[in-house]
């Protein structure tokens, strides 16, 4: 038997697009994926399965933060990329306006966490108390006028700019702020004669490029994936009957933008971790734990290291 006359032995066709169990949808958009043509129960089944990465690593990145005491904005911000996944999941399950609002939200205000763990650092907690209403006050004006707008473009483009301001200022920090504190660090630790005790700044700050650009790519070509997704649906859903299930998943383009997302939003947050232990002066006690591109990064205590623990 051929590998061609094998997988169609193995397939199965789609059910027709149908109402489902959740009934009418009320949500202001939807997606690619056909509804109801997998599950009665689920009306965008692989959109919903997606999610389960942002729920988990929502999960590793709490326990993390608690287990290592991180600071507090951290679990609160691992808190709220959780809630995006929590409500991207009841969104493409049900198709209801609610849970669309939850979904969207929460990724704006999850950015915002971001912003004030970025330009609150170092600072005054009058600064910080003023910084922290400021962004509120943002977070209720993108809110109040999102809900009355219901305009996707508008939820977008806010979500797009401040994700842009968290990367760029990071980016300014870990270069004019971070690098030269590290330098300093290591050249006191080399006049001190002290034997060194990891990675020089130019390995570390190194690592970080290579995880930002890891990121990035992963995100961005999510973007692009779900974009063409919308761009040539009609015949992506042509080529999804032709191969059928449960072949056809593979070319479910919102589906790789939540998990692309999702590795690349969790890559940023702890990029931003190690960033703060750094500045924190604490790159002598932690390590940013990415032994190969192919796993999940995380800001460790160097004595939690596979190195230290087999010595």
């Amino acid at each position: 038997m051929s590998v061609q006359s094998l997988l169609e032995a193995l397939s199965f066709p789609y059910h027709e697009p149908r109402h489902g169990f959740w009934g009418e949808k009320t949500s202001t958009l939807n997606f690619c994926e056909e509804d109801y043509v997998m599950s009665y129960y689920c009306a965008e089944v692989c959109n919903t399965l997606t999610n389960a990465l942002f729920v988990w690593l929502g999960y590793k990145g709490i326990r993390a933060c608690i287990k290592y005491s991180h600071p507090l904005i951290f679990p609160v911000t691992f808190a709220g990329y959780l809630v995006v996944g929590l409500g991207s999941t009841f969104f493409h399950a049900s198709l209801k306006y609610p849970m669309q609002l939850v979904d969207e939200l929460a990724m704006i205000y999850t950015t915002c966490f971001m912003c004030f763990s970025t330009f609150s650092y170092g600072r005054s907690t009058a600064f910080s108390s003023c910084l922290g209403v400021g962004l509120v006050s943002l977070a209720w004006f993108i809110t109040t006028r999102y809900y009355q707008t219901k305009d996707p473009q508008f939820h977008q483009d806010a979500y797009a700019v401040l994700t842009a301001i968290v990367v760029l200022s990071n980016m300014w920090i870990m270069e004019r702020t971070l690098r030269p504190a590290l330098k300093n660090r290591e050249e006191s630790r080399r006049k001190a004669a002290r034997t060194p005790t990891g990675p020089t700044t130019n390995e570390m700050i190194k690592q970080m490029w290579v995880m930002v650009a890891t990121g990035l790519s992963i995100f961005l070509g999510g973007y692009l994936i779900w974009n063409l997704d919308n761009m040539y649906c009609s015949t992506i859903r042509k080529w999804r009957h032709q191969l059928q299930l449960p072949w056809a998943i593979v070319l479910e383009g919102h589906a790789w933008w939540h998990l692309m997302t999702g590795l690349g939003a969790y890559y940023y947050i702890i990029w931003r971790v190690w960033i703060h232990r750094c500045l924190d002066g604490d790159e002598d006690k932690f390590r940013l734990y990415w032994p190969s591109i192919l796993s999940i990064p995380e800001v460790i205590p160097i004595d939690d290291t596979p190195e230290k623990k087999g010595q």
